[in-house]
C-alpha cells in the first residue's frame, strides 16, 4: 500500500505549458501526483464540482477569463482548496494582490523548475490545513 497521489487540478490553456508541467510532477522524487487538466475556467469550475482536488494551479490568462478575475471566480466557488497561480507575467503588484486574497502562491512561467514546483504545491497544502486549524 503507497501513499495516496496529490491530486492536482492545472487549469492552463498553453499546450506546451501543461507538458513542461506534466514533466516537472512525473519526475518528482518527493511526491506523486494525479493531474488532470483542463484548458477553460468554466470546465475547471465544473471539475471542482464533480471530483475531489488537493490543490489548483491556475493560469491567470484563458480562453474563457483574464487576469485577477480568473483567480477571484475560483477562489469564491471554493476557498477551501488552495490554489497556486501559475502566469507568465512577472507583474508583483497582482502577485501581492493574489496572495492578500487568499492565493497560496503566485509562480512566474520560465521562472521556476520541478523541485519548486513540488515544493510550492506542499507548502501550498500545509498552509490551508494550517490556516483550518484558526478562527480569525
Amino acid at each position: 500500500m503507497g501513499i495516496e497521489p496529490i491530486r492536482v487540478l492545472l487549469i492552463e490553456d498553453n499546450a506546451g505549458d501543461y507538458e513542461i508541467i506534466l514533466q516537472m510532477l512525473e519526475v518528482s522524487e518527493k511526491a506523486k501526483f494525479k493531474l488532470t487538466h483542463t484548458p477553460r475556467l468554466v470546465s475547471g469550475l465544473k471539475l471542482l464540482e464533480s471530483k475531489k482536488f488537493d490543490i489548483i494551479l491556475l493560469d491567470l490568462g484563458l480562453p474563457d477569463s483574464v487576469g485577477f478575475e480568473s483567480f477571484k471566480a475560483t477562489i469564491n466557488k471554493h476557498p477551501a482548496i488552495p490554489i497556486i497561480i501559475l502566469t507568465g507575467l512577472a507583474n508583483e503588484e497582482i502577485g501581492i494582490q493574489a496572495i492578500r486574497y487568499g492565493a497560496q502562491d503566485y509562480l512566474v512561467k520560465g521562472e521556476f523548475n520541478g523541485k519548486l514546483l513540488v515544493r510550492a504545491i506542499q507548502y501550498a497544502i500545509e498552509r490551508k490545513k494550517f490556516e483550518g486549524l484558526f478562527i480569525y
